[in-house]
């Protein structure tokens, strides 16, 4: 694999794609000149441009098999190592947005990035995207973040309520009692493959979008409650990014008073 970046490897692309547009240019610009004496009939005029635009062509073609021969970045090894998440985080901290890598995907509230090495593309909130220059993900990531999230809180939080009592009663606790997120999230990814289609991360990231919501009541009258406690400290915590870029830790989950 080249030592170069990304970054690196495109920015030594683009000069040498901008010197063969030139010198295409050139050629095309000659050619045009041929015709346009052709045209007229400047029988001096074509014989010059002739011998020019068959120089200007060769040149031409110099520049573009030289362009194709500076590509030697192997992108498949790149994508598959983990080199470009890193890159793109070190990016992202260069250009202040505040992003980190969770299970194999790039948080930076409010997307999600997850990295698909065989297709050279990137999936923002499950959305192909082939424009994966490390640089021009960042600028994509500050305009989603710079927009208001597509949420809507009301519902969410009644469907985070049944898969709650759900949880409830196959564990046999009381209700309001604090039972884990890793729970509610098994209940919620029930079917198959919609593990696939929801995942932890969007989890963690929806709760976080609830939590800034200020909706905590559902319709019976209970209170959602996401208590910090010893749970945060096990395994099967979810996490996600905030608005100003911090780690947020969710563990637990509950839902009390109203109902009698």
């Amino acid at each position: 694999m080249s030592d170069q970046s990304l970054e690196q490897a495109l920015d030594d692309i683009e000069r040498a794609a901008d010197g063969a547009v030139r010198a295409a240019a050139a050629a095309l610009t000659e050619a045009k000149r041929v015709k346009a004496a052709a045209a007229s009939g400047q029988l001096r005029t074509l014989r010059q441009s002739l011998d020019s635009a068959v120089r200007l062509a060769d040149l031409a073609a110099d520049a573009s098999r030289e362009m194709q021969e500076r590509w030697t970045f192997d992108d498949q090894e790149y994508f598959t190592s983990g080199a470009y998440t890193a890159e793109v985080l070190e990016v992202a901290g260069e250009q202040g947005l505040s992003a980190f890598e969770s299970d194999d995907r790039i948080l930076s509230y409010p997307a999600i990035v997850s990295v698909s090495p065989s297709d050279t593309a990137v999936l923002i909130d499950k959305r192909k995207d082939r424009n994966v220059r490390p640089s021009v993900l960042v600028r994509t990531l500050k305009a989603l973040q710079a927009k208001p999230p597509k949420f809507k809180p009301e519902a969410y939080l009644e469907a985070l309520a049944a898969a709650y009592d759900l949880v409830v009663a196959l564990r046999q606790v009381n209700p309001g009692a604090t039972v884990k997120l890793a729970d509610i999230y098994t209940v919620l990814t029930v079917l198959p493959g919609s593990g696939r289609d929801y995942t932890r991360q969007e989890l963690a990231r929806d709760l976080y979008l609830l939590d800034q919501s200020g909706l905590t009541r559902i319709k019976d009258g209970r209170e959602l409650q996401l208590p910090a406690s010893a749970l945060t400290r096990g395994s099967g915590v979810l996490r996600t990014v905030t608005r100003s870029g911090q780690e947020k830790v969710y563990a637990g989950i509950s839902f009390t008073g109203g109902r009698t």
